[in-house]
């Protein structure tokens, strides 16, 4: 209710959900929203040249008859922004001063410097209408009158204003609980999860699979004693064999909700048909080689997967122009009537591509060939070792529900498929696999779920190892 306060912000506002209803309901045209994304590049470029210093001097020759003359062959032209120029930056990179903004975060600082983050009006409007708009028909999908679980970092980060936000929007109670918390705990939030009757929870999926072990461990079934219908899945990878493992262990639907950054704020959101798909009113999204740095072409059918690069088309706190967000991904024109959207399929990082045996394998790639095939299990790690003869070996590590063990054709069918793909030989293993696994979302998904033998451990295996021996004690 702060837009009632300002009437320029509150116009603002109501003209966003506008444009948002509109294109969830396919009325923008291809013309149109080409036209939009356009002149909101060159609204942005001025608007970054002008406030941002570093920008001022990045993009330096950018004069108005430039803005006016270009074009879309002539976006890539413009150079990039990395990582490094926001860690070396800092606040250089930010158009507004601090003081225009209404709230401060920051990046986690897990595996490097800790770079400002602050969301001005402009920033959690665009944002935040196009998440209520989208979540509306997933949330209307499992019912009414629903109690939201937002289990994330409160503390310089952005998940718990923004979920809960989101939820107050759609009408709906939430309590925020973070079960990492010295405060809360995860014996608490399993409580709190009975005792409000919690119908829906935003968390990542290490939490989601944490919980479900915590609440194993202290005699209660996930998929009875809750009466959780849904997860929103978001902070790590999340593939579809893993949103059914969470899925079946909880006896709920697991969606992957959202993709986006601290930095780079929300670059997808989940529809109604449980896809995540971009959100061109707001952000421009190509997508290159990472190592041509030129665009990656189209297939037959449309899809280009390389490194995501995005250009934000609001004028807020921190616009980024043609930002490298180090992420593989894929994108698909959509099916379909519906959202006039293209479907978005994050790959993992391009830093966690794996070579097995002079395969390029990416995180997506193992997960999603894996998990489906291993029914009953609560959590993974996988080991990735070389044998004497130079052959690269794969074994899987579980915790599976109650001690369950693969069925022998299972089993089997994981070492043809690790022999086939890939030509690992391979193994599974049972057992507890501490803490560590609960990092991806802090740190990467590689740290956290991969133990690669062949080489010494690099700094973000470090620190995930020493992260886990803080959370060894859920």
């Amino acid at each position: 209710m702060f837009t009632i306060f300002d009437d320029e912000t509150d116009a603002f506002a109501r003209k966003t959900l506008r444009d948002h209803r509109r294109f969830d309901a396919g009325e923008w045209t291809p013309e149109e929203l080409r036209a939009h994304q356009l002149e909101q590049l060159r609204t942005t470029l001025r608007y970054v040249t002008k406030n941002s210093p570093f920008y001022a001097q990045h993009l330096t020759g950018l004069d108005e008859s430039s803005l006016e003359a270009l074009s879309w062959e002539s976006v890539t032209d413009l150079p990039f922004t990395t990582k490094d120029d926001l860690r070396t930056q800092l606040h250089a990179m930010l158009s507004q001063p601090l003081d225009r903004a209404w709230v401060f975060y920051e990046t986690t600082g897990t595996t490097g410097r800790s770079t400002p983050c602050p969301r001005d009006n402009t920033d959690s409007i665009v944002n935040n209408t196009a998440l209520t708009v989208c979540y509306d028909h997933v949330f209307r999908a499992h019912g009414s009158g629903h109690m939201v679980g937002v289990m994330g970092p409160n503390e310089l980060h952005s998940t718990g204003d923004t979920f809960g936000d989101i939820s107050r929007n759609l009408g709906h109670a939430h309590a925020k609980m973070w079960p990492h918390s010295p405060v809360v705990g995860f014996t608490r939030a399993l409580e709190v999860l009975r005792e409000i009757e919690v119908t829906a929870v935003f968390c990542a999926p290490n939490v989601a699979l944490s919980l479900a072990k915590q609440a194993a461990a202290a005699g209660l079934d996930p998929r009875r004693d809750f009466g959780i219908r849904f997860f929103m899945l978001t902070g790590e990878l999340a593939t579809p064999g893993l949103l059914d493992m969470i899925g079946r262990a909880w006896g709920a639907t697991a969606y992957n909700c959202l993709y986006a950054s601290q930095e780079a704020s929300i670059l997808g959101a989940v529809h109604g048909d449980g896809r995540l798909r971009t959100v061109p009113l707001n952000v421009l999204y190509e997508v290159i080689d990472p190592v041509t740095t030129q665009p990656a072409p189209a297939d037959a059918h449309g899809r280009r997967e390389g490194e995501l690069v995005i250009t934000h088309l609001y004028q807020g706190s921190k616009p980024l122009v043609r930002y490298r967000t180090g992420d593989l991904v894929a994108l698909e024109p959509a099916a379909g009537a519906g959202y006039p959207s293209e479907y978005l399929l994050p790959l993992g990082r391009v830093r966690d591509v794996i070579d097995l045996n002079g395969n390029r394998v990416t995180a997506y790639d193992l997960e999603d060939s894996l998990l489906p095939r291993a029914e009953g299990v609560l959590d993974y790690q996988l080991v990735i070792d070389r044998t004497d003869d130079g052959t690269d070996t794969l074994a899987i590590q579980l915790h599976t529900a109650e001690g369950i063990t693969l069925t022998d054709d299972r089993t089997e069918a994981l070492k043809r498929l690790a022999q086939e793909r890939w030509g690992c030989p391979f193994t599974v293993s049972y057992g507890e696999l501490g803490g560590i696994t609960t990092t991806g979302a802090m740190v990467s998904w590689k740290a956290a779920r991969v133990h690669d033998r062949r080489s010494s451990l690099d700094s973000e295996r470090q620190i995930a190892l020493g992260m886990a021996g803080g959370r060894s004690g859920q």
